[in-house]
């Protein structure tokens, strides 16, 4: 089975992803860091040299490329779920669970404000106010998307609580 994560930046995708990979004995992929070593570039480099939908037409091939493989863990960008076919993809694979790790604005916005430098779409921000609202606007435009997942955690507690619940409900 594969388990396909899903979730706000800083909602622990990759951190949650990792733990899992361990206990499950199942491999671990990050698809932004896999696109990023594909395209020698950071994301934020590939959105400003080649543009989003460039980055969200090979987000989409790398996801669908992803998907074909079994018995896998995969942490997606936060987007990736909203944007053209991806959700309904996910959705239709008989082998797999996604699972949306549901954060609040506030610990979002908490997180970001603090790794903001990392994160180009707040970096320009200069409040945790100001980051709040954004993701609050963001979080609004992509909800529908996040709740489609087989499961949803609440992903507002500590990783080993978060890693529990998701345990509790794959069985």
């Amino acid at each position: 089975m594969n388990i396909i994560l899903l979730g706000y930046m800083t909602s622990g995708k990759s951190v949650i992803g990792k733990k899992l990979s361990q206990i499950l004995k199942k491999p671990f992929q990050d698809l932004d860091d896999y696109i990023e070593k594909k395209e020698g570039k950071t994301i934020s480099d590939i959105f400003t040299t080649k543009g989003e939908i460039y980055f969200r037409k090979v987000e989409a091939m790398h996801l669908e490329s992803f998907l074909q493989q079994n018995n896998m863990i995969l942490s997606l960008g936060g987007g990736t779920p909203c944007y053209g076919n991806n959700m309904n993809l996910i959705k239709q694979q008989l082998n797999t669970q996604s699972i949306y790790l549901n954060v609040s604005v506030a610990e979002l916005s908490k997180r970001l404000y603090l790794n903001k430098e990392n994160r180009p779409l707040v970096a320009h921000l200069q409040s945790e106010d100001a980051v709040a609202e954004f993701v609050g606007k963001h979080i609004f435009e992509r909800v529908n998307f996040y709740n489609q997942a087989d499961i949803i955690v609440n992903a507002n507690n500590s990783p080993e609580k978060i890693i529990d619940d998701i345990l509790l409900k794959l069985i």
